[in-house]
């Protein structure tokens, strides 16, 4: 059984595979930068940040809102990471999120998973975060224009990532530039309005109650508190919950492919383990969509956490206070 494209997440068969091999070699080569560049910005008592972040964004996308033209669209949430944590760090979340919905759930193809990771995580990231910062500076980086900044760049990096993807898809001889270009274009376009609306209000959310974290550049993020962690896992699972409520219409890129008539090119997975965020064994449609939510905002969370950790600094005490080896005697 076909399982639904979300957004720009690619299946197996829309990419060739000298293609999908490129973007897993450039997936790779990015993240092993976001990595090293994240371990000078993240301490201890940073890390839970990245873990609720992934989960929120998570539990935002399987909230699909209609679109005109029979279509729905989702949060991507690439260049909010990317203001709340600087884009390295944006890079290691969009990872942690698509890579979960790859390999727990199915959405996205696992050969074509690099190119999945450079389009929503990496393109849509620093395109997102890059508008952000020169936009706000041209108008003076007051806080009454970083509502507007931040949603025109949240909408330019939906918009690059799916020209990003359209470019792709030509070169893997699936759909010609010509008609794959201004098609996902085009309803990405509608789709990134969507995203900034939803951009702005989560900044506004932030702006009310933890400014701080607005202020973090990205040489030093702000913290969480146990309370702020709490909220945060809240939020996910509430979003999770309401999951259900999504727009049944086809997304962007599986839209653009009935419309192109390649869809039939998708490859089935090789397995299925939550496949289409349901719980095999459990029947009420509401129901399984809820419980393969909470758990991938569980599964999220820990995976997220677990980067964060692994790119973070030891604290300085501890280092103060390892045992010194010396060779003089």
């Amino acid at each position: 059984m076909f399982t639904p494209i979300l957004a720009l997440h690619i299946p197996d068969g829309f990419l060739s595979v000298p293609v999908s091999v490129v973007g897993w070699l450039l997936a790779i080569i990015l993240i092993a930068i976001a990595l090293r560049q994240t371990r000078q910005q993240f301490g201890e008592r940073q890390i839970p940040l990245m873990g609720i972040l992934a989960a929120c964004i998570f539990a935002g996308q399987m909230l699909n809102f209609p679109v005109s033209g029979g279509t729905s669209g989702h949060l991507l949430g690439a260049t909010l990471a990317a203001i709340l944590l600087g884009p390295y760090a944006a890079v290691l979340v969009m990872t942690c999120v698509v890579g979960v919905q790859a390999l727990l759930f199915q959405d996205g193809g696992l050969l074509a998973l690099g190119f999945n990771i450079f389009n929503m995580g990496i393109v849509a990231g620093f395109v997102g975060y890059a508008a952000y910062k020169w936009v706000w500076r041209m108008m003076g980086g007051s806080p009454v224009t970083q509502f507007a900044v931040a949603g025109i760049a949240a909408w330019l990096g939906v918009v690059i990532g799916a020209a990003v993807c359209a470019l792709q898809l030509a070169v893997s001889g699936t759909s010609p530039l010509r008609i794959a270009l201004p098609a996902m274009v085009g309803i990405h376009m509608l789709i990134g309005i969507g995203e900034a609306l939803i951009t702005v209000g989560a900044i506004s959310f932030v702006r009310q109650t933890r400014p701080d974290l607005l202020n973090a550049d990205s040489t030093q993020v702000a913290t969480l508190g146990s309370g702020w962690i709490a909220v945060g896992l809240v939020i996910a699972i509430a979003l999770a919950f309401a999951s259900p409520l999504a727009s049944s219409h086809p997304d962007g890129l599986e839209f653009v492919a009935e419309q192109s008539g390649f869809l039939q090119l998708a490859q089935n997975p090789a397995y299925n383990i939550l496949p289409d965020y349901t719980v095999p064994f459990i029947q009420d449609q509401a129901l399984t969509t809820i419980v393969a939510g909470i758990i991938g905002v569980l599964v999220v969370t820990g995976v997220g956490i677990g980067v964060a950790r692994l790119t973070g600094r030891r604290p300085e005490n501890s280092r103060a206070n390892a045992p010194q080896t010396s060779s003089s005697r």
